[in-house]
């Protein structure tokens, strides 16, 4: 169940689009600019490594759950009943 949910939620939160983001941005930030830039309690390469990580495992993702995005159906099975109300 919390693997579906997941699932849905990735699909819409971050596709190919987002992934390249990140992965762009974590690229930015691991090789052009400096890793103490903000001084020695935050390293921009680290940072950098870890969007790029976030990026490829979006796309990766992407790629293996976008077959699933086609295959909806259609079929559902409705039941009513016919009684009327009690009065």
């Amino acid at each position: 169940m919390t693997v579906g949910i997941l699932a849905i939620c990735l699909e819409v939160v971050m596709g190919v689009g987002v992934s390249i983001f990140f992965l762009t941005l974590g690229a930015i930030l691991r090789f052009a600019i400096e890793p103490d830039v903000f001084g020695p309690a935050v390293h921009m390469d680290i940072v950098g490594i870890i969007f790029m990580i976030v990026g490829g495992v979006g796309i990766v993702l992407s790629i293996v759950l976008a077959p699933r995005r086609g295959r909806t159906s259609d079929d559902r099975l409705m039941h009513r009943e016919n009684n009327p109300p009690e009065i």
